[in-house]
C-alpha cells in the first residue's frame, strides 16, 4: 500500500533544462528514497509553458544591459499549473523558493525549516536572472547556496533537496548519524575512522580502540569543537551569540 498523499514530502523543480536534473535522482539516498516512497520528486519544464512557436523563455533587459532575461509568463504558468493540484493548507504551505545568488544564505537551519513543510516548488533560474516579477509576486523565498554564481540555479535546487529530503524520517537508514553530521549542533563534525586499525604509517586514535564510550563521546566532543576552532570559528560565534540571546530572553 502507498503512502497517503500528506505523509511523502513533494518536490517539484522548474528548470528549462531539465536533463541536468535526472541524473542524481537515479542513485544513492534520494533513489531509495523515491523507490520507498518517503518523498515524490517531479521535474518540470518551463519551455512547455510558452505562448510562442519557438518556444522561447528569455528576452533582453528593459533599459540596457548585457545578458538575457528569464521571461515571467512561463515560469508563472509552470508554477500555476501545478499549484493547482494541491488545495487548502497543503497548498499554502508549500513555499516557492527562486534559487538565486541573491537570496538568503543556504545552511543546515534552514534545511530543518524547511523539512518540516508538506512540500517544496523550486524555481531554478537562468541567465542574466528573472524578471523581477517572479521574484516579488511568484516567489515566497530567495535562496543562494553560496557566494558565487552559477550558469543556472539547477546544481543549486539540488543542494537544498538532497539536504531538506535527508532529514525526512526514514530516509538516512541511521537517525543517529543525522543528530551528529557537521552542522548538527552547531560544529563540524568529529573525526571518522574505519578498518584497517593501521593503514602505512598511520595508526586509528587509541581511544576509539578503548571500548570506552565515556572516554569516545569525551574525544569526538573535543575534536569536534576544535576543527571548529581551526576551520570555522565563525560558527562558535554565532553559537555563542544565539546563546547569549537565548539567555537574555529566558530573563524576561
Amino acid at each position: 500500500m502507498g503512502k497517503t498523499t500528506e505523509s511523502v514530502k513533494r518536490f517539484h523543480i522548474f528548470s528549462i533544462f531539465p536533463p541536468m536534473l535526472s541524473g542524481p535522482m537515479e542513485h544513492s539516498i534520494i533513489k531509495r528514497a523515491i523507490d520507498k516512497e518517503l518523498i515524490d520528486i517531479k521535474i518540470h519544464d518551463v519551455r512547455e509553458h510558452t505562448n510562442n512557436k519557438h518556444k522561447s523563455v528569455d528576452d533582453y533587459q528593459y533599459g540596457g544591459g548585457s545578458g538575457m532575461v528569464l521571461k515571467p509568463e512561463p515560469v508563472f504558468a509552470a508554477v500555476e499549473s501545478v499549484q493547482e493540484l494541491y488545495k487548502g493548507d497543503m497548498r499554502n504551505e508549500m513555499p516557492v523558493i527562486l534559487l538565486s545568488p541573491q537570496g538568503r544564505t543556504f545552511n543546515q537551519s534552514v534545511a530543518n525549516e524547511l523539512s518540516k513543510k508538506p512540500g517544496l516548488l523550486l524555481i531554478c533560474g537562468r541567465y542574466e536572472g528573472v524578471d523581477e516579477r517572479i521574484r516579488t509576486n511568484l516567489a515566497t523565498d530567495d535562496i543562494s547556496i553560496g557566494d558565487y554564481v552559477l550558469s543556472g540555479g539547477e546544481l543549486a535546487a539540488m543542494v537544498v533537496l538532497e539536504s531538506v529530503a535527508r532529514l525526512v524520517p526514514g530516509v538516512v537508514g541511521s537517525a543517529e548519524s543525522i543528530c551528529t553530521d557537521s552542522f548538527a549542533n552547531g560544529m563540524l563534525q568529529h573525526p571518522v575512522y574505519t578498518r584497517p586499525e593501521k593503514f602505512r604509517e598511520w595508526a586509528v586514535p587509541s581511544v576509539l580502540l578503548s571500548g570506552d564510550h565515556g572516554c569516545v563521546e569525551k574525544w569526538r566532543n573535543e575534536q569536534a569543537e576544535l576543527r571548529t576552532r581551526q576551520w570555522r570559528p565563525d560558527l562558535l560565534r554565532d553559537e555563542k551569540q544565539f546563546k547569549e540571546r537565548d539567555g537574555w530572553f529566558r530573563r524576561f
